[in-house]
Order: C-alpha cells, then sequence, then structure tokens
C-alpha cells in the first residue's frame, strides 16, 4: 500500500526525468552502492530476475546503466551507473527532500521516510 501510495506521488516527476518508479529504485541503490550484481539488486529490491532483466535492459537501451559480465564467472553480471544515469541522482535527490517537506516529518532518515509512508498511505485512503 504505502509504496503505491509513494509511487504516485513520485510519478509525474519522475516521469519528467524519463524513469518509472522501479527504475528509480534500481538507481538509488546502484547510487548508495556505486555498482551490483543483478542478483544482489534483486534481493534488495525483492525483484525477481523475470521483472529484473527487462527493467535493467530498459534502463541500458536509455543509457543509465552498464550491464557486464563477470570476467571470473560469466554467470556474473555486474551493474552500473553511466554518467547519464548519474546525473539523474540530484534531480531525483530533490524529490526526495520535496516528499519529506511535504510529510512534515522530522528525526532520522527512517523515521522521516516511516512517517512519509504512513502520510501517504492516509491520503490515498489505503
Amino acid at each position: 500500500m504505502a509504496t503505491r501510495a509513494v509511487a504516485a506521488r513520485c510519478r509525474p516527476r519522475l516521469a519528467e526525468l524519463g524513469i518509472t518508479f522501479t527504475q528509480y529504485l534500481v538507481l538509488r541503490v546502484l547510487w548508495e552502492r556505486g555498482s551490483a550484481t543483478v542478483s544482489e539488486l534483486g534481493g534488495v529490491l525483492g525483484l525477481d530476475s523475470g521483472t529484473l532483466s527487462p527493467l535493467l535492459k530498459r534502463l541500458e537501451s536509455a543509457g543509465l546503466v552498464e550491464r557486464r559480465r563477470g570476467r571470473q564467472d560469466g554467470r556474473r553480471v555486474d551493474v552500473t551507473t553511466t554518467p547519464s544515469g548519474d546525473a539523474l541522482r540530484a534531480p531525483a535527490q530533490a524529490l526526495e527532500a520535496t516528499l519529506r517537506e511535504g510529510s512534515g516529518s522530522a528525526g532520522s532518515p527512517q523515521a522521516e521516510l516511516l512517517s512519509v509512508l504512513r502520510r501517504l498511505t492516509a491520503v490515498t485512503g489505503r
């Protein structure tokens, strides 16, 4: 419920950036970690490979991420952002700040996020 509410609230701003909410989540993990394997992304985001693979393919086609097979293990696929993907970080952080400000929350980042999610869920009636 809360994820849908946050996604709905973010959708117009993310559309301006040319990405979906799920693509934003992938990019956010990569911005925080620098790189990740496909399996790590799936674990963090709770997405299976059937969902994640086409998502990464679209991000790669848009020039926002790069996928590379591991040199020692060809089954391993490492994902990193490109300079174009990195360029979306600042506008995305501005979106996060807008969400926090709109929630009226204060305190730790975790408490703020929880407060935002509760308020958004209440607004959407879910």
